[in-house]
């Protein structure tokens, strides 16, 4: 067992597809069984359908109102929630920055349901069309392109986190896409790489890693370009919206910083994050602070480590995504759909280069991870998905280093695997 897990013997062709499509098939199942069991827009448990969608709704309802700060307040946002889906409606907080009130006013001019089925196809369609610019070798990074092989195509719609953030009408596609497009394009176009990069204001807990290693590595033209993008969004935001917007968004973080992530409002096995972890086994909120802020800071060192020596640049894009996931306190589930752009780059290198020891293993588990993180974290108190994430981007400092002729003290070297 050891020696195939080393190898990634395991971890065949056929193998893949057949998980791949077991996954997809038992997904698609479930998405049909709520659809057909729902009643108007909830479904068989009285939740809004895509759950998480009814506050970009319900917010986007208020912008076409003009009352941009009205989704801030939770009493509001709550009683617009249960205005449009039932009295019995959990309300679903709004936490985003104004950023995102374009997009949500724009999605309210839609019934319901054709708002959330044109937001999760617009963005699946952004995220694999990043992923597979990441495959086929179009970023200029990869040695030897994917080809023609279309079993990507398969692995990237049936990865676990798709079906999460399906589910939860969530906005996963859309960072992950941010994130993919902006590594891809970021030497060829470092100025569109700033602004995609730019856009990923509109969900700030992911943003503090892309400053780090831009900076430490002189790419001064997209991070010039990703601060103007920030700038004149906020300048927009504030024309539109006016400052109230604002001056509400800062008046509803202590709520959210308290009640949803220091008291685990929305429930510790949802976050994946070291400090959910401590928190989760009952450790004091400093504690938990002091080692999800001792996490980043390794991360940001590991990552400027990583960037600033000869690596090839998909082991760096992989890794600026794991960190980036394992650095914020607050990163649920279904965020873990910037996984996806990781793997991708994992595997282009590692069948362009060869794999090292226990790389397609750890590979494999990322992928399946998204699928029992939450439900193994709120049986066993074990957040799976923080352990695998850590596995994978220690793998990748392993191989760097052992490239580099040094010696990481995480790991024994081990020879590449063809």
């Amino acid at each position: 067992m050891v020696e195939a897990l080393r190898s990634g013997a395991w971890v065949t062709r056929e193998r893949m597809r057949l998980v791949a499509l077991a996954v997809l098939v038992a997904s698609a199942a479930a998405i049909v069984y709520v659809l057909a069991t729902s009643d108007g827009l909830n479904d068989f448990m009285g939740r809004p359908l895509g759950t998480d969608f009814a506050n970009i709704y319900a917010a986007g309802t208020y912008v076409r109102e003009g009352r941009p700060d009205a989704p801030f307040d939770i009493v509001l946002q709550g009683a617009r929630e249960q205005a449009l889906f039932g009295a019995t409606t959990p309300i679903y907080g709004w936490h985003y920055p104004p950023f995102f009130l374009f997009i949500a006013g724009a999605l309210a001019a839609m019934p319901y349901p054709l708002a959330l089925a044109v937001w999760q196809a617009t963005t699946l369609a952004l995220y694999l069309l990043a992923l597979r610019a990441i495959l086929t070798g179009s970023t200029g990074t990869q040695e030897r392109p994917i080809g023609p092989d279309r079993l990507w195509l398969l692995l990237a719609v049936a990865f676990p986190a798709v079906f999460v953030n399906l589910g939860h009408g969530h906005n996963g596609f859309l960072t992950a896409a941010l994130f993919a497009g902006a590594l891809t394009v970021l030497d060829r176009r470092p100025v569109l790489a700033g602004i995609l990069f730019g856009c990923l204001a509109y969900k700030p807990q992911f943003g503090p890693m892309v400053p780090v290693i831009l900076a430490a590595t002189g790419r001064w033209r997209p991070v010039t370009a990703a601060t103007i993008t920030v700038a004149a969004l906020t300048v927009a935001t504030i024309i539109v919206f006016g400052i109230d917007a604002w001056r509400a968004f800062f008046a509803s973080v202590p709520f959210m910083r308290i009640v949803v992530l220091e008291q685990g409002d929305i429930g510790w096995h949802k976050i994946q994050s070291v400090f959910s972890w401590v928190r989760m086994w009952g450790g004091p909120i400093p504690l938990a602070y002091a080692l999800q802020g001792g996490v980043a800071i390794a991360l940001a060192a590991a990552l400027v480590w990583l960037w600033r020596g000869p690596s090839a640049f998909a082991p760096k894009g992989a890794a600026l995504c794991l960190a980036a996931v394992l650095a914020t306190p607050y990163s649920l589930d279904y965020d873990m759909v910037v996984l996806a752009p990781a793997i991708a780059f994992l595997a282009a290198d590692g069948l362009a280069r060869g794999f090292d020891a226990y790389e397609k293993s750890a590979l494999a588990a990322l992928w399946v991870v998204p699928m029992i993180a939450r439900s193994a974290a709120n049986a066993v108190l074990f957040p799976i998905g923080v352990i695998v994430m850590l596995i994978v981007l220690a793998l990748v400092l392993q191989r760097s280093a052992r490239e580099r002729g040094t010696n990481a003290p995480w790991l024994s070297p081990r020879r590449a695997l063809r």
